[in-house]
């Protein structure tokens, strides 16, 4: 999923989940909802689903989350592709997190396993 700066929000959440879905063991186990509150151009609140081996994508908050990250558009494309850390993005001010932290610092280790 390169180019994420051409993509505009949507295409970059179906990319995830077929990025995701297309090697589902690093999360095989994993029972999480994210919720992504995301400022800025074509922002807005999106949901990534861990459930039975598969992630889906929701592109409105309908799931309760367990952990929800809030950033810009453009942290948050910095992120996906693992040029911005979330400790150092959080201790800066760039991304705020509500409910479980360990479930955010999982997140970012898990995305770094995969190409996006």
């Amino acid at each position: 999923m390169s180019r994420l700066t051409d993509k505009s929000l949507r295409e970059i959440w179906v990319d995830v989940e077929t990025v995701l879905n297309g090697d589902p063991i690093p999360f095989a186990e994993m029972n999480a909802v994210y919720q992504f509150e995301l400022s800025g151009e074509d922002g807005g609140t999106y949901q990534l689903l861990f459930s039975e081996g598969a992630a889906k994508v929701l592109f409105q908050a309908i799931e309760e989350p367990q952990c929800t990250l809030k950033m810009k558009i453009t942290d948050f494309k910095k992120f996906l592709q693992g040029n911005i850390n979330s400790t150092a993005a959080f201790m800066m001010g760039k991304l705020k997190v509500e409910g479980s932290i360990g479930l955010a610092l999982k997140l970012e280790k898990l995305l770094g396993q995969y190409e996006l």
